[in-house]
């Protein structure tokens, strides 16, 4: 794993802001002023290079918060590269004023290659929300679910960096079926929380029967925190993303700015 603090960060910044495409930055140039990037990136206290591609690109974990909270939390965005609406989301945690009560890791684009071609799948046509090594069974079309579970870059990268924090909290943002997954027991209050400040109703997620080796699965089962999946509608609104979608998130990890 790299990592990257300190004064990197304003050369970062300057990078990011100037060289990166949308494909290729955690920050959409296109949607994000010159200014704002300068100030998304030094919110942030630490940038963790945890991984690579099938294409070789880097997947990155962006750390705001307090570092030396023992309550810690991962949010993850774009698990499917076409499903990067509540990344907004995740782009504007990592923007403003100081986050205190918690330790929280922003992953806002895991899967890198499918964001870049606006598909669901990575680079090898997996869907790595069934990649996972907990209830894998072999899918094909859509869910293709790999030759093995577990097979993927993406996939062993996430559970790697994920054991190595073992967040008690990790949220998993979705489009486009408009609710927050109550289907795990151990998470249920933590679904409960994320109804109330995300103002989207509880639901329970059977992907029609095919729900077999996803993130959420795998974590619940092996880690001892609480995993769940939040799903947002087709469009992400204006105030979902900087208003609603930032607040709820963090105060249902107990944190606030």
């Amino acid at each position: 794993m790299r990592f990257i603090s300190g004064a990197g960060l304003a050369s970062l910044a300057l990078l990011l802001g100037v060289l990166a495409t949308p494909a290729e930055a955690e920050e959409p140039t296109a949607q994000v002023a010159p200014t704002a990037q300068r100030a998304q990136v030094r919110a942030v206290h630490e940038i963790k290079v945890f991984g690579r591609s099938v294409k070789g690109r880097e997947m990155r974990a962006y750390r705001i918060g307090d570092p030396t909270s023992t309550r810690k939390a991962v949010l993850i965005g774009t698990i499917h590269g076409n499903e990067a609406g509540p990344a907004k989301i995740l782009l504007n945690l990592m923007d403003g004023p100081p986050v205190t009560g918690a330790d929280i890791w922003v992953i806002p684009y895991l899967n890198r290659d499918g964001y870049a071609k606006n598909r669901r799948t990575n680079a090898r046509g997996v869907d790595l929300n069934r990649n996972f090594p907990v209830s894998w069974v072999k899918q094909g079309g859509r869910y293709y679910s790999g030759k093995k579970a577990a097979s993927e870059p993406e996939t062993k990268a996430l559970m790697k960096f994920l054991t190595a924090v073992r967040p008690a909290y990790v949220v998993s943002l979705h489009q486009p079926l408009n609710g927050v997954d109550s289907s795990y027991g151990k998470a249920r209050w933590l679904a409960q929380r994320l109804v109330a400040g995300l103002k989207l109703p509880k639901k329970v997620f059977h992907c029609r029967s095919r729900c077999h080796g996803t993130m959420t699965q795998w974590f619940n089962k092996k880690l001892p925190g609480a995993a769940l999946t939040v799903e947002y509608g087709g469009k992400v609104s204006k105030r979902q993303a900087t208003v609603t979608g930032p607040k709820g998130l963090l105060s249902a990890v107990f944190a606030s700015r």
